[in-house]
């Protein structure tokens, strides 16, 4: 069950990395018309696996600990044996005792070992959960100046065909292939911006 749960929070951990790496800057690229609302529930979604990889990780650190706390009273009750029995003049039953005592050593370096590495990658998880939430604040922001400037583009749009009601031709947004060119231009425009801002 240990090792288990462990391999797949390493799988998770490594595609949650993938993820940050590569997939964001892919997704930017392959959809230059992207909702960011989109792009938002994905960073919300790694953020939560994210949490849930620490709680694992954080957990197996814990038993991780209690393994090492009984080893070592093991080692301690044996080190007091192989005294009993060199005091007893048993040099039989104290060599078996201190070889029992170095197997244990041994078992205890091991688990401290594990745990070391389970507390490293949960520093690495925490970094990502860092990351993570930065990016998604940064989109977040994003979004909210791209809907206030469609807001404001709508409502100058408005203005606009309002005062040019009275010309022969007339231009609506779903027709107007220049309209079109524009707002594409403008939206990979922002998208590069984001990139930018983000260090990429």
């Amino acid at each position: 069950m240990y090792l288990t749960s462990g391999v797949l929070a390493v799988g998770l951990f490594d595609d949650l990395s993938r993820f940050l790496e590569n997939r964001l800057e892919e997704f930017l690229r392959s959809n230059p018309h992207l909702e960011l609302e989109a792009l938002l529930e994905q960073l919300r979604e790694q953020e939560e696996d994210t949490l849930k990889l620490i709680a694992d990780l954080q957990l197996q650190e814990k038993r991780s600990q209690e393994e090492i706390l009984s080893t070592a009273q093991e080692i301690q009750r044996w080190h007091i044996r192989v005294q009993k029995a060199k005091n007893a003049g048993r040099e039989d039953l104290a060599v078996k005792a201190q070889e029992r005592e170095a197997a244990l050593l041994r078992q205890g370096n091991q688990q401290w070992g594990q745990m070391q590495g389970l507390k490293e990658r949960i520093s690495q998880a925490q970094d990502l959960l860092k990351k993570v939430q930065q990016r998604r604040q940064e989109v977040q922001t994003k979004a909210k100046e791209a809907q206030t400037a469609r807001a404001k583009a709508q409502a100058q749009q408005r203005i606009e065909t309002a005062g040019w009601s009275n010309q022969s031709r007339s231009y609506s947004s779903g027709n107007d292939p220049l309209e079109e060119t524009f707002r594409r231009w403008e939206t990979e425009a922002e998208l590069e911006e984001m990139k930018r801002k983000m260090g990429r």
